[in-house]
């Protein structure tokens, strides 16, 4: 494995065709000398730490047919003409650095352009498609902070590539508005893939998309219906998360009662000030008194209605609600109590279950952390992702405070570790998975959130597990947002053997507090227990002399026995002590722990599991 820096003196090289720095721990820059393999037709650098601006001279290898510069830490923007000359390109590989800025719209004037993949980035504003090459069938943009309307021109791709082109199109998790357009004669494409999912669009649903083999427009803010015949080819779970979107499905609105649902928001206003003006008329001298009642009203004077349309649903009738279905919040729905707060079991009229996180009183009725509580609320509003318990909505009230949440069937993580029939039930490779979806989620809020958010308490008691055992982080920012504008604001927070050691001599909150923290909750997944002393040697003089087989969480079989599992622990347990580094510059980004996942590789394949020792895996 290569380490160091790329040497200047590659540029002596000038008749090479094919260069492969990929898979090593090269940093540093690549330095400006490149451009001088003017022949070079491959360029691979991929799985470095490769950080900084790209060179220019990058740009005049007009040779190249493939450039691969993922999975590093490049900030540079895309330079337009830059990329743009790059004729013969046919494969560019961009994913997973942190590169700013717009995207070039010259990336699509190349004409030969096959694969282009830039997804888990930190590219912002819209993006301009002049057209669709007819030699495209890849594109990834995912993961990024786009804005703007997706446009049409995209669309192309489904007639300038034949039948007979596997083609995938992701454009998921950006911030994506604007409409869709309501019809579009597609030809029947059943090799084309297109991911929009965690966007913002709006607009008519558009099942014009049944044309596509596959379709993703899950968590937007589509409306309409969706059609029988778009629900009988797709699975329900690429329409998800719309709020406003109807159909013959369960779990979907039924069409009917949402168009009553619309005609009545579009009735009442008007009835609503007919009135107003009549009550005026007879009554001028009370007229500021009625527009003021009234104007309060028009807050709280909705009908009881589907309460996952909850961000402009009522705050008083949605307290009513959860009053009847928790006979006022009494001791028998609580399931779970914090520092400063209690989770309720609710099922509502309609039969849906609810979690909700209910402020303590005392908390509640402080006037600044009402106004925090709002603003808290419309930061959890933008946060979705799969790994991340989805906030339903919220109800404000003079006497409480509450948080309506995704309810989740088999508890936290900690009291799933802490059954042995349950924590038998969490093999290996339902751990394993469990670990890497907290990775995701966090990668996800720390790096691909338009302002980044640091959880604060990441532990196995705010890990939250569905009935299919598939894990959720949950109760992300609430105490933050409690000491925001307290006196005690830099008092740290958290779970004590889940902190961060640098927190002991320092107020200064980072995200590289959760990266430690996650490293404590990877341990205690794959030991089944708190590492506890085990932290305190870690990175020291005196590393205990372990074999990582005596970690294991003894309730379980062998990962032997089990195909890739105890490679896969041993990658786990790799990051996991790099996380717990005690300097915090050292521990690796949760960006770049969910790329190791990805790659699934480590430096020890060659050896026996049962001879690893912690030692090996601390080098």
């Amino acid at each position: 494995m290569l380490t160091g820096t790329i040497p200047s003196t590659i540029a002596g090289l000038a008749n090479l065709l094919f260069l492969d720095l990929s898979q090593n721990q090269l940093g540093g820059v690549i330095p400006p000398e490149i451009g001088n393999l003017t022949y070079l037709t491959h360029l691979w650098v991929s799985y470095n730490n490769l950080n900084a601006s790209l060179p220019s001279t990058l740009w005049d290898l007009h040779q190249l047919s493939l450039l691969d510069l993922s999975h590093n830490y490049f900030n540079d923007h895309l330079i337009s003409q830059g990329i743009g000359s790059l004729k013969s390109l046919e494969y560019f590989y961009a994913q997973n650095n942190t590169l700013i800025g717009p995207i070039p719209s010259s990336i699509f004037h190349l004409t030969n352009l096959i694969e282009l993949n830039l997804a888990s980035n930190k590219f912002s504003r819209s993006i301009l498609i002049p057209h669709i090459g007819q030699n495209l069938v890849y594109l990834n943009l995912s993961s990024n902070m786009l804005t703007g309307p997706i446009p049409f021109t995209l669309f192309d791709i489904v007639y300038v590539n034949n039948l007979y082109k596997q083609v995938k199109i992701d454009l998921s998790h950006n911030s994506f508005n604007g409409q869709l357009p309501i019809t579009l004669d597609l030809s029947y494409a059943p090799s084309v893939s297109m991911d929009i999912s965690y966007n913002k669009l709006i607009g008519t649903f558009p099942n014009f998309l049944i044309a596509l083999g596959k379709a993703n427009l899950s968590y937007n803010f589509l409306q309409g219906m969706v059609s029988d015949q778009f629900l009988n080819k797709f699975d329900i779970s690429v329409v998800m998360g719309n709020n406003k979107v109807c159909g013959n499905h369960p779990q979907l609105h039924p069409c009917h009662s949402h168009s009553h649902n619309q005609m009545l928001k579009i009735l009442l206003p008007s009835l609503s000030l007919f009135l107003l003006c009549f009550a005026c008329s007879i009554l001028a001298h009370h007229r500021m008194t009625k527009k003021n009642t009234t104007g309060h009203e028009k807050k709280s004077d909705h009908e009881h209605g589907n309460i996952f349309s909850i961000w402009d649903y009522n705050g008083k009738i949605a307290y009513e609600d959860i009053i009847e279905a928790t006979e006022d919040f009494h001791i028998k729905y609580c399931i779970g109590t914090g520092g400063y707060g209690s989770v309720y079991r609710a099922v509502l009229p309609s039969g849906k279950v609810v979690a909700l996180k209910k402020l303590h009183t005392h908390e509640a009725q402080q006037t600044t952390l009402f106004n925090s509580f709002q603003k808290e609320v419309e930061m959890l509003k933008e946060i979705r992702h799969k790994n991340i318990v989805k906030l339903h909505g919220y109800c404000l009230h003079n006497r409480c405070m509450f948080l309506i949440y995704q309810y989740m069937e088999r508890g936290s993580l900690f009291l799933a570790l802490s059954n042995d029939s349950e924590a038998e039930e969490l093999d290996w490779n339902k751990r394993l998975s469990i670990i890497i979806r907290v990775a995701h989620a966090l990668a996800y809020i720390h790096h691909h959130c338009i302002k980044p958010i640091i959880h604060r308490d990441v532990t196995t008691s705010n890990i939250l597990l569905d009935s299919k055992l598939e894990a959720f982080l949950s109760d992300f920012g609430i105490a933050r947002l409690l000491e925001l504008e307290s006196s005690y604001h830099t008092t740290v927070g958290g779970t004590c053997g889940y902190i961060a050691p640098e927190l002991a001599y320092t107020t200064v909150v980072t995200e590289k507090c959760d990266v430690y923290s996650f490293g404590v909750v990877a341990l205690e997944i794959i030991m089944g227990k708190h590492p506890g002393e085990l932290l305190n040697s870690l990175w020291s003089k005196s590393v205990p002399p372990i074999a990582i087989k005596d970690l294991l969480d003894s309730r379980l079989r062998s990962p032997l026995i089990t195909a890739g599992a105890a490679q896969n622990i041993v990658l786990t347990l790799t990051l996991a002590f790099a996380c717990l580094h005690p300097n915090p510059k050292t521990r690796p980004t949760m960006h770049h722990v969910t790329e190791k996942f990805s790659t699934r590789k480590t430096h020890l394949e060659e050896f026996p599991f049962n001879e690893i020792s912690i030692q090996k895996l601390l080098r």
